[in-house]
């Protein structure tokens, strides 16, 4: 992880940014109350339809479906512009009420997209339990993948791009750990005598 308003390099036990100083608490004075946001599809800024928003919840559930440990969160928000925009991303990820007290450091398995339709920004926060598997390289590039939708205001469409993006940035990098421990990468259910 980089540290959301300079860009240092940080890792999960960092108290603080070692170059700006920044720290969570530092950011949420800064940034003040956290909005509140439906579960799953937060739609603040009203840029998806209910029908839309089924389609996403649908899409989520699979991949929560098929990675259990993993939990998805869409966040479409007119953010402050005064400030920087991942710093924003992170204030709510950490803020937001995303993940449970269990789930800090390495056990965080949280996915936050944000999208701010005003200031045509976006981003995907992961918890530190997905950074080893989920680079940022692949996320951005998953990111710019969404950005023609986006920009023709097909909000539904670019978003589905991500969340079927992200499926299948995790379905490699288990592909890729199992054969790293010379696992068989395909789940075979046991036959059964009928």
């Amino acid at each position: 992880m980089r540290c959301p308003y300079c860009r240092t390099p940080l890792t999960e036990h960092s108290a603080e940014c070692p170059s700006c100083r920044l720290t969570l608490d530092r950011a949420a004075s800064l940034l003040g109350p956290v909005p509140r946001m439906t579960p799953v599809v937060g739609d603040l800024a009203g840029v998806f339809r209910q029908r839309g928003k089924k389609k996403l919840r649908q899409a989520i559930n699979r991949l929560e479906w098929n990675f259990p440990q993993v939990h998805f969160h869409i966040l479409a928000h007119a953010f402050s512009s005064e400030h920087p925009f991942d710093l924003n991303v992170f204030w709510f990820f950490n803020c937001g009420a995303l993940s449970g007290e269990h789930e800090k450091a390495g056990k965080n398995h949280t996915v936050l997209l944000a999208l701010d339709p005003i200031q045509s920004k976006s981003s995907i926060m992961v918890g530190y339990g997905l950074e080893p598997f989920l680079s940022a390289e692949a996320l951005d590039h998953i990111l710019e993948l969404a950005g023609p939708a986006w920009s023709k205001r097909d909000w539904i469409r670019g978003t589905l791009e991500v969340i079927e993006g992200i499926e299948r940035l995790l379905e490699s990098s288990a592909i890729s750990v199992a054969v790293g421990f010379g696992l068989s990468p395909l789940v075979i259910a046991p036959s059964r005598d009928y």
